[in-house]
Order: C-alpha cells, then structure tokens, then sequence
C-alpha cells in the first residue's frame, strides 16, 4: 500500500497556479535554527541544508514573497521538517523562485532571494531564510526592500558585515536568481509558470494536489515524513 494512503485528502492553496488564502496565517513563536550543513548543489540552483546521506530529501519550491509558502514555514509543516533536519533525518533542498515580483509588482522577491543567496556564503542560510518567513512583509507591499532585508539580517548572529551587506545593496548575486527562477519554471514540466509554490517533492516524488494540505498540519507532515524515512520503499503514487 503506498504511503500516500495514510494521509487525508486535506486541501490548502499556494502562490502560482493556486488560488492565494484569503487570510493570513498566524505567526508562532521563532526559533534559531541549529547549526546545519549549508551548501550550493553542483547544479547552480539548488540550496541544500542538512545531512547529505539523510533517508528523507524534502525539496522545497518557494517564493520569499508568498503568503502560503509563509504559512508552511511558519506554523504549518517547516518547523517539524526543521527539526527532523537538525536531527539527520531528513535534509530539506530549496529552489527560489522570484515570479511574484512580475505578478504582484516590485522586486522583493528577487531582492529576498540575492539576500538569501549571500546568507549561503556566510553559511546562514536556514537561520535568515526563517526570519525572513517569521517577518514576512504583506504580500502585496513588496516589503522586502534593502533596509528590510539588512535589518532582520540584524536578527542572525554574525550574518551583518561588509560582505553581505554590499551583496544586499549591489545585487551581487543577480544572476543565481534569474538562474533559480528559470530552475523553478522547468519544474512545472508543461506549464511554464512553474508547479506553484509552496511546492514540496520528497525522495523525487511530488506531494499531489488532493493532499496538498498535509504541508500545513505539524503533526501529520511528521508522520508523513516518518513513514518515509521508516519504509522508504513505499512511499509511492
């Protein structure tokens, strides 16, 4: 029996190609990341945090700018996929898109994404990227602007200094979020917009759309991700 079986057919909406949530989602408390292995997939795009011989491969699909992806960070399935990366026992890949910018108007998004990119460099990836989601600004706002990025960059122990504050305000890493944005749409095999965000792939299958809502329940995203690692053979569509 394929391990999809276990979880309910909940429904949830995401940013491209879903209809945005009305509301927006309540904020938990934020917790520092432990220290995590931080790195830059050979493919150029692909951020990887976490043990690289871990049983569960959790990639992730987001926009800094999306409203849904925020809500999966913050209280939905991201803090348990946290700690079971911190344990081992999973390691979570991230594609950045940045199509929102077009959408919504702005360039938060890309502004988001370079900031992220340079936190990499200071391997303070996972501790900013769950600041910026803890303080995501309005989606329609295009909050994110420098002084934002810089100042909850001041929320990372040991992430300000001259380096990654001229990466912020010159755009130093332009190319890897036009790069990424290009890596986000070939995911969306026939549709060109992408596969919409938040979007999760666990050991190279896709979660579907009819339970797309297990991405927003703590516990049974555990229990998902669990039986995976458990009986990884099963995990099936």
């Amino acid at each position: 029996m394929a391990l999809i079986l276990i979880l309910p057919g909940l429904l949830s909406s995401g940013c491209g190609g879903r209809t945005p949530r009305e509301s927006s989602p309540k904020k938990a408390a934020h917790a520092k990341p432990a220290k995590l292995s931080e790195k830059l997939d050979k493919n150029g795009t692909t951020i990887v945090v976490g043990n690289t011989k871990a049983p569960v491969t959790v990639h992730l699909y987001e926009d800094p700018r999306c409203p849904v992806c925020q809500e999966f960070e913050v209280t939905g399935g991201g803090p348990a996929l946290r700690v079971m990366t911190q344990r081992g026992e999973a390691k979570t890949e991230y594609t950045l898109a940045s199509f929102l910018d077009q959408r919504a108007g702005g360039g938060g998004s890309k502004r988001a994404v370079n900031a992220l990119r340079a936190a990499l460099e200071g391997g303070k990836f996972a501790e900013y990227h769950a600041v910026l989601y803890r303080y995501q600004p309005a989606e329609a706002v295009d909050g994110y602007t420098d002084a934002l990025l810089l100042k909850l960059a001041g929320k990372v122990a040991g992430l300000r200094g001259p380096a990654f504050d001229s990466a912020v305000k010159t755009m130093r890493y332009r190319e890897f979020v036009e790069r990424s944005e290009r890596a986000y749409e070939r995911a969306g095999g026939d549709d060109p917009r992408g596969p919409g965000t938040p979007t999760a792939v666990v050991n190279g299958l896709q979660v579907p759309e009819q339970y797309y809502g297990v991405l927003f329940d703590r516990r049974l995203f555990t229990q998902f991700l669990k039986a995976i690692r458990n009986q990884p053979g099963q995990w099936s569509l």
